[in-house]
């Protein structure tokens, strides 16, 4: 009880350090990522028009449509991480204003934003890594449920078949907004989860997903409408910039909390994990990768996370785990994917013990510092 009351106020300690370095600017909403949100939407629709005629064009002339998808699917990351920032609240500060246009922004992730505000918010956000959090990956403990077995079919892993690996970079993220909508929404009274952890919350919050839900259905249905219900139009100018960016998301998902342990006290230090891209992507995807950065403060402007993570590595960089984005992956493809206790990963099995690559990482991090010591010393 002792450690974890220090440990707790260690915390606080540190984010009242932090927030006294940061300018106050960062703290102020960014209305111009609206526009953002506004011309991918605009990208997308121009991407659909020219598609609703692809039907008509020779078949080797449909390869020029492939960087268009691309391009697309590009967007339909922008409008995730878009949407994102505007429910925390970063982006405007009429809570209102941001659940409206948030609708638009996630419309092609499948996801009600109410869904999102229980789901990552008030659920992710609070409990991040620990047994009530929905997005941690499964304990081996737990039961196998079909949602278990997906999750070790396509997640990055050690055992991971490579076919599965691709085939789940473009469906994980259905996948994982399928499962807790219908655990919220059909499976509430009964408590039953096929999920890391069940989900439960108030019949008005319920009602609200079905809605949201419902409108979001009718969107993409006037899309397939407008697309003529042409199977190469849908293929090519629909399904393939969905599968994209459902691809861009989840690689950054995979990489935020995976690799790090299970943790009971909601420490950043500890359950998140930063890494580096590209400057170009971070100025396309409003600094996601920054993710450590925005598990220590998720309202502020995300265009700060970069002077965050300065003050970090300039304050607390023993804590900070940060990595290239090639290394993270790497780092997934080395290890198993289920929990056997909160530091060590296992497989689905359970033969396997491989230590949480962040563990291991600050482990080393401290033995070197400990022989540096040691030889100053002497």
């Amino acid at each position: 009880m002792q450690s974890h009351d220090k440990r707790k106020m260690d915390q606080l300690n540190y984010l009242k350090t932090l927030r006294a370095l940061l300018p106050k600017e960062a703290f102020i909403p960014d209305s111009g990522k609206l526009v953002i949100l506004v011309v991918n939407l605009l990208i997308l629709l121009s991407g659909w028009t020219i598609a609703r005629d692809l039907d008509q064009w020779s078949l080797t002339w449909l390869w020029l449509y492939l960087p268009l998808a691309i391009v697309m699917g590009n967007s339909v990351v922008v409008l995730l991480f878009t949407s994102h920032d505007l429910l925390h609240g970063s982006v405007i500060k009429n809570s209102r204003l941001a659940h409206f246009i948030s609708l638009l922004g996630l419309a092609m992730l499948w996801t009600p934003p109410t869904l999102w505000k229980v789901v990552h918010n008030q659920k992710h956000h609070t409990q991040t890594n620990a047994l009530d959090d929905p997005d941690r990956s499964y304990l081996f403990q737990q039961n196998q449920t079909w949602g278990k077995w997906i999750q070790n079919l396509v997640m990055p892993s050690a055992e991971v078949n490579s076919f599965w690996l691709v085939i789940g970079m473009a469906t994980a993220w259905g996948t994982h907004t399928f499962r807790h909508i219908t655990s919220i929404l059909l499976f509430h009274q009964s408590g039953e989860s096929y999920g890391p952890t069940s989900i439960k919350t108030s019949a008005n919050k319920r009602r609200m997903i079905a809605g949201e839900l419902l409108l979001i259905a009718s969107i993409h249905l006037s899309i397939l409408s407008y697309l003529k219900f042409s199977f190469l139009s849908i293929l090519l100018g629909y399904l393939l910039p969905i599968w994209i960016g459902y691809a861009g998301v989840i690689f950054y998902i995979y990489t935020n909390h995976l690799l790090c342990p299970m943790t009971e006290i909601n420490d950043p230090f500890h359950n998140s994990l930063s890494i580096k891209v590209y400057n170009f992507f971070d100025l396309l995807h409003f600094n996601f990768s920054y993710h450590t950065e925005h598990h220590l403060f998720p309202s502020i402007n995300s265009d700060y996370y970069p002077v965050l993570r300065e003050i970090l590595q300039t304050y607390y960089s023993d804590r900070l785990h940060l990595l290239t984005a090639g290394e993270a992956w790497r780092q997934l493809l080395r290890t198993p994917r289920h929990y056997k206790d909160q530091q060590t990963l296992t497989d689905w099995s359970g033969v396997k013990s491989v230590p949480c690559p962040c563990i291991s990482a600050a482990a080393i991090a401290v033995s070197q510092r400990s022989m540096s010591a040691k030889s100053l010393a002497n």
